[in-house]
Parts: C-alpha cells; structure tokens; sequence
C-alpha cells in the first residue's frame, strides 16, 4: 500500500494516481479517454473518405473539395488553442466533455450540406471540436498513469487514431455505397453522444490538476509559455514535421486511390484498410518500445518506416504493382510508423509543468496542424507540375527530417510527471 507522500514543506500528503500502481481508475481513464478519441479522428477524416460521393453530389471542384479539407484542420488549431487554455483553467474532464459535444454536433450537421458555404461550416465545427480533445484526453493520462509505463497508457488511447481512420474507411468504403453519405454521417453523430454521457457519469479529473489548483498554479497563460519559449520552439519543429509527413498521406490518399489509379471505393476502402492495420500495430507497439529504450529513439525508427512505407504506393505505384501484395506491404508499413505520434503527448508532458501542459499540447498540435490548412491546395497545385503520386511522396521527406531532428529534445523516459511543478514559477 502506497505511503503518504512529503511535500517540500515537509507537510504528508496523499499519494498521487500516478504514485499507485495501474488499477481500476487508470483502465477506466484508458478506457474513456480513448472512446472520446477514437471517434474524435473518426469524424475527423470521415471526409476525407467521402469526398468523392460528396463532390459529385454537391458540384465540388478539386480545389474547393481541398478547401474544406483546409478550413477543418485550419480549425483544429483554433480549438487546439481555445480548449488548450480552456483545460488547464478549467479541468481535462470538463474540456473532454465540451469538445466531443461539439464535434459530434459538426458531424451531424454536415449530413445536411447542399452546398460548399455549409459544408466548410459544418467541416469547421468538427475540426474545432476535434482540435480541443486530443490535448486534456493526453493530459489526463499523463498526469494519471505510472512514469514506467506512461508512454505504454498514451500509446493505447493514441490508437484511436488508427481505429477512427480504420472505421472511416470502412464506412466510406462499404456503408456509404449502400445508406449515401448524408446517412452515413448523420449516424456517425451517434458515438458521440454515447461518449459524452459515458464521460460525463465515469471519468475521473486529474489529481495533479486538482492539486495544482488547489494551490492556485492552475492558470492556462498562453502567456506563461513564454518561460519556455525554447523548448516549445524545439518541440513544434519536431510537430510540425511529423504533422506535414501525416497529412501529406492522408488528405488526399483516398481521392488519389479512385481518381489517380482508377480503384474503385471498396477497392480502395480495402487498402486504406490495410494502411489502418498497420497503424494499429504501429501505436500500439510503440509506447511499449518507448517505456524500454526511450523516446527519441522510437520515435525515429518509426518515422524511417513511415517514410520507406510511403514510396512504393506513390512515386513507384507502376514497379510496385507488378510485385505480388507490394503496395498493401507498404501501405501497411506506412500506416504502421505513423505510431510514432503515440510519442509525442508523453514527451511532450514530461517536458513541460502542470499548469502549461495543457495548453501546450493544445497549441503545440493544433497549431501544426493548421498549417495542414495549405497541404490540401498545395497537394492539387503541385500534382499539376510534379504528378500526385511524386507529390504524395514529399510526406516521407518530411517524416525522414522529422526522424533525424528529434533529437535535438531531451529524452525524458521515466521522468515523473510533476518533476518541473515544483520548480515552476
């Protein structure tokens, strides 16, 4: 049984989540955190599998199709930094809960787009929303789980991620041919506020939150970021790059899979599907690898195997086709070193103080994630000159540079996590 715990002061205290061994409580945080998560990316990409049935429907050239893939990841850094503060003001379990009422509401609504006005709108909502979760659900399970298996915790709910994209394929690729689109995503509003209640009657907050409030060090300054100003600069490089490589890939995947290589949508639902397994395996495995031989090195090895992944499928579609289950190889390969983001969220809470942690991972991000805002349109500006499956193909040089300058940060494997609180200021 865990001790009370000594202060500075020399004042006992009671020990934190993070003190006691893995139990209920850090299965049940696991668990819901990675509910809201899961269905947070899902409703995320669902467009991006839909958008050719909704294009035709709606008119849409590829051009404007990218732009309401923009404005969505544009609005993810708007909600990243709104909710960012908002849950170290507020609390990670409040926060979770707003942000998944809001992109199950943007989900809803885009089953009711005519035109493209509302469905950037509608698109807006969801990205709002599903920028604000990521950062108080890995907060949450940073600030909660065992420093020895932290990175193993945040790895099992990043794997929403890959699930959602998985879902999303599948409902693009065999539940839309047969309800249409508008059905498909009215229903998939649905989960959301399944997830909702179940946060609402079941999550815990954060003990570390609580406490830090409790002694009036909860203030969710963007301001205060400032005091690290340098570290933040490092880490967002290191965000940035691994978020251009990710999205490079996955915008325009599924429109170049039927528009550029003539696959049909269960063809390519098919393949994105395999991309998607190899991502499960990839997230899963990762955090358990990082707990062992660190941060930085995992972080790179998977990166050199999302880029190496990427190639066959996009520059060398034609040499890779001719090889018998080449191209679902790779794309599984792809899909399986884009679990180096279950890295980010642990490194990044071991980096920085309680009462920033939240508003940094929001910022940090969300913000990268807004610069996606361009990755749509420069994708269908540069296939013009390049090709689109050269273009597709830039994503594994930004996820080999992202590889190399991870390890320009600290590693911070098994640090606890209230390290820098004592000495914030």
């Amino acid at each position: 049984m865990s001790q009370p715990s000594t202060s500075p002061a020399g004042q006992s205290r009671e020990p934190l989540l993070s003190e006691h061994p893995a139990g209920a409580t850090h299965r049940r945080i696991v668990a819901l955190t990675f509910a809201a998560w899961i269905f947070d990316f899902y409703d995320l990409l669902l467009y991006s599998f839909l958008l050719v049935p909704v294009a035709r429907e709606l008119h849409l050239t590829p051009p404007q199709s990218s732009f309401a893939l923009g404005m969505s990841l544009l609005m993810t850094a708007v909600g990243g930094i709104v909710f960012g503060v908002v849950g170290d003001r507020i609390g990670r379990r409040p926060t979770i809960a707003l942000t998944v009422a809001i992109y199950g509401l943007g989900t809803l609504l885009c089953a009711f787009s005519h035109s493209l006005a509302e469905l950037v709108l509608y698109r807006s909502i969801t990205g709002l929303g599903m920028g604000g979760g990521w950062a108080p659900g890995q907060s949450l399970i940073a600030e909660s789980m065992p420093a020895v298996s932290r990175a193993r915790y945040a790895a099992y709910v990043q794997t929403g991620a890959p699930l959602g994209g998985l879902l999303a394929a599948a409902a693009a690729g065999f539940v839309a041919p047969v309800i249409g689109w508008r059905l498909t995503f009215a229903v998939s509003a649905l989960p959301a506020l399944i997830v909702l209640v179940a946060v609402m009657l079941w999550l815990p907050e954060s003990d570390v939150w609580m406490r830090n409030a409790s002694a009036g060090k909860v203030r969710g300054e963007v301001a205060a970021i400032v005091l690290y100003r340098r570290i933040i600069g490092l880490l967002f490089v290191v965000v940035l790059l691994n978020s251009e490589a990710y999205w490079f890939t996955y915008t325009w995947m599924p429109g170049y899979l039927e528009l550029q290589r003539g696959m049909t949508a269960g063809a390519a639902g098919r393949l994105l599907i395999t991309m998607q397994l190899g991502a499960v395996v990839g997230y899963s495995t990762f955090g358990i690898l990082a707990d062992h031989f660190g941060r930085r090195p995992m972080i790179c090895g998977y990166g050199i195997v999302m880029a190496v992944g990427l190639i066959p499928p996009t520059l060398l579609w034609h040499q890779a086709a001719a090889t018998r289950a080449m191209i679902p190889i790779a794309m599984a390969a792809a899909g399986c070193g884009t679990g180096l983001w279950s890295g980010m969220a642990p490194m990044i809470s071991e980096l920085l103080p309680t009462r920033i942690r939240n508003t940094a991972l929001g910022l940090l991000l969300n913000l990268s994630r807004g610069f996606q805002f361009f990755t749509p349109l420069a994708i269908v500006f540069l296939s013009t000159w390049l090709g689109f499956g050269a273009t597709l193909s830039l994503g594994a040089i930004f996820s080999l540079i992202g590889a190399a300058l991870v390890w320009i940060l600290p590693e911070t494997r098994g640090r606890t996590i209230t390290d820098l609180d004592e000495v914030a200021v």
